[in-house]
């Protein structure tokens, strides 16, 4: 290879949106996906980040600690900063949506509106002003029981019903941003059921490996949701289990491609039963399977998948062409590597 080729090659590699000087902002970055991006980005070499969240009074704080970035700010003092100066907190390359009230059990429709709905329009209005890549989290939530398609392509987002309130708010920016015409300049992220470190602080919401974990450790034995649908066997549901560092790696894959734009889903691509799930968990900790299963609460039985599969194939046409996780690889990563010793995304440099 001549010099002057290697010359525009590098060059070529500075010059991509996420190279090492770039400046990024990440909200929600005390969460799980958010501080997955952010350690994702810290492995890039990238650590002028600003990171907004509310941290509350729960321990989302943990997942920032062994991470490295610039600045935090509160996320309702971030917004208030660049209503009155668009340039409050400077320039940056990126910004990665990723706050949101993510309770798919929340009834507070005040608030879930204003916070995944509002706050979302204003922050897109100003990355789109400032010329700074926006990113957002949708989820496939918007597409409700899979009746009509979980299709990434279609035009007709108004024919998806979404089955509670978070997926709904979700579904609201999509069609504002469709509406607006702005799908084509910005990426919204379809997440299908995401799992992996960092997710501990979300409670009920934490994926089944980490709620497993703790049951397995207090009692020998996971617990499964019956089925209520003869065409499906006891634990045999079915989802797209996508680790979190592939869900990641797709993200920031779509930021950088800055000729996509739209919507995409972000999953593993296959479908896999609770009953695998739990299996592979007992699997990595080399304990013989015991499943129990349980009545569904009556409250959920409604508004309750199935089944969902994401198709990937549209982030495979923008170039990601990396292998996704087995759920088998994938769980017994998370479990060995950061269940049961208790670490975070981050605490691999440090031990």
């Amino acid at each position: 290879m001549t010099s002057t080729l290697k010359s525009q090659k590098q060059k070529k590699k500075e010059l991509s949106l996420l190279h090492p000087k770039a400046r990024v902002l990440v909200t929600g970055a005390g969460g799980f996906i958010g501080s997955a991006i952010v350690h994702a980005l810290n492995q890039r070499g990238i650590e002028q980040i600003v990171v907004t969240d509310f941290l509350g009074e729960d321990e989302k704080w943990r997942n920032l600690a062994p991470l490295a970035f610039e600045d935090y700010v509160p996320a309702d003092r971030f917004l208030e900063g660049i209503t009155k100066d668009p340039d409050s907190f400077g320039k940056f390359s990126a910004c990665f949506h990723l706050g949101a009230c993510s309770s798919t059990t929340v009834t507070d429709s005040a608030y879930v509106m204003d916070n995944n709905f509002g706050y979302t329009k204003a922050l897109c209005r100003w990355a789109l002003a400032s010329g700074t890549r926006f990113v957002y989290a949708s989820s496939a939530a918007t597409y409700g029981d899979g009746a009509a398609g979980m299709d990434d392509r279609t035009e007709n987002l108004r024919a998806y019903r979404p089955l509670n309130l978070y997926g709904y708010s979700k579904h609201l920016f999509d069609l504002w941003a469709q509406r607006e015409e702005l799908l084509s300049e910005i990426v919204g992220i379809k997440y299908f059921n995401v799992f992996g470190p960092n997710e501990y602080h979300k409670g009920d919401m934490r994926s089944l490996v980490c709620k497993a974990y703790e049951q397995i450790v207090a009692t020998g034995k996971i617990r499964l949701f019956k089925s209520y649908k003869p065409e499906f066997a006891d634990g045999c549901q079915m989802r797209d289990f996508v680790y979190v560092k592939d869900a990641v790696a797709m993200t920031l894959h779509l930021a950088e491609n800055e000729e996509v734009g739209g919507l995409f889903n972000v999953g593993a691509g296959v479908a896999r039963t609770w009953v695998d799930l739990a299996n592979s968990l007992f699997s990595a900790l080399g304990i013989p399977p015991q499943i129990e299963f349980i009545e569904m609460p009556e409250s959920i039985r409604h508004q309750y998948q199935y089944y969902t599969c994401a198709d990937i194939s549209k982030v495979r046409e923008a170039g990601f062409s990396a292998p996704t996780t087995t759920l088998e690889d994938a769980v017994r990563d998370y479990a060995v590597n950061y269940l049961k010793p208790g670490k975070r995304l981050g605490d691999e440099a440090a031990g």
